[in-house]
């Protein structure tokens, strides 16, 4: 397929470019961290209170990805989730309280990366 054929079947109108994600996962943070789904992720490592590692199955070409991540609970809380880019084979995920700034386990953590 090109790429007007493959803007068609994704109903992308204008000129900007396609950008598509490399790798998602949803997992629960809590207790045994456990996958939920996932697309190029080959597991989580729990480093930790509120501390994760995504490892892709297929690393990235490089270390200029980018990631977005969110995390969240049942139960209303004010959280950070932030993920930093640690190598082409994997990243690092750190969500926090924001009231006592300190780590926190969720049970519902996304993750998406694009390159």
């Amino acid at each position: 397929a090109n790429a007007s054929e493959i803007k068609d079947a994704l109903n992308a109108s204008g000129s900007a470019p396609i950008y598509a994600c490399r790798a998602w996962v949803n997992f629960d943070g809590t207790g045994t961290v456990a996958i939920r789904e996932d697309g190029n992720v080959s597991s989580i490592t729990d480093q930790g209170t509120g501390d994760y590692t995504v490892n892709f199955t297929t690393a990235m070409p490089d270390n200029d990805y980018s990631a977005v991540a969110s995390a969240g609970q049942s139960v209303f809380h004010n959280a950070v989730c932030q993920a930093f880019v640690s190598s082409a084979s994997s990243l690092e995920i750190a969500i926090t309280q924001t009231d006592s700034q300190s780590f926190d386990d969720d049970e519902c953590v996304s993750v998406a990366v694009f390159r």
